[in-house]
């Protein structure tokens, strides 16, 4: 499919043919879903963390003698009925990531990137430079573009005052082609790919016809 490529400031820069093999997937849920699940497991910290009896600081000692007193039997205070007793059961530090296939991984991405492209929520910039680097000189051209809410993807470095001027804009988010996923792209309205950065998505997907050009 072909689709227009822009500079950054709106004007026309001629077109480009996007791999039907990426950006022409049909999407499913069930496998977004899988995939975007994986990530988010795998950002947890686990570090979640009680004590249990043996942990908490009590004397060994039983509190009362076993019979006689009219009351429950106990021999710890140490034990999880008790205020400041140890927990039963509780969370301890753990990693939360689980496997997924790198082929159902990189499907997804493909359908990640191919429901941005169908949407028409797929812009394509001829390069992500910022001479001034100004956050004002951004956010204008975003205007002009119509992108308020947007994941940027370029090739394999970032110019650096595009990326120090995006980060100061709320809802605009860079980075570089290796770092693109599914989370981040269904997160924002819209996807903007530099031909740089379709180079890198080509390379990594299987494609390796370069755009650039």
């Amino acid at each position: 499919m072909k689709i227009d490529v822009f500079n950054l400031d709106a004007s026309g820069a001629g077109d480009v043919e996007l791999d039907d093999a990426i950006f022409g997937v049909e999407p499913r849920a069930d496998i977004l879903h899988r995939v975007v699940r994986w990530q988010r497991a795998r950002a947890q910290a686990g570090t979640h963390s009680t004590k249990g009896r043996s942990d908490v600081s009590y004397s060994t000692k039983k509190i009362y003698r076993q019979k006689g007193t009219g009351g429950a039997r106990h021999g710890s205070r140490g034990a999880p009925i008790f205020r400041g007793g140890g927990v039963y059961k509780g969370p301890t530090p753990r990693s939360h990531a689980h496997d997924l296939p790198k082929k159902v991984r990189v499907l997804g991405l493909k359908m990640a990137l191919s429901d941005k492209a169908s949407s028409k929520k797929l812009i394509v910039l001829d390069a992500a430079k910022l001479d001034d680097g100004k956050t004002k000189s951004l956010r204008e051209h975003l205007a002009k573009l119509g992108v308020k809410k947007a994941l940027i993807i370029d090739g394999s470095e970032m110019d650096a005052g595009f990326a120090r001027a995006a980060s100061n804009l709320d809802g605009i988010d860079v980075l570089p082609g290796a770092g693109a996923n599914v989370y981040d792209i269904l997160n924002k309205d819209t996807l903007v790919v530099t031909k740089a950065g379709l180079d890198v998505l080509n390379a990594r997907l299987g494609e390796k016809k370069e755009v650039s050009a």
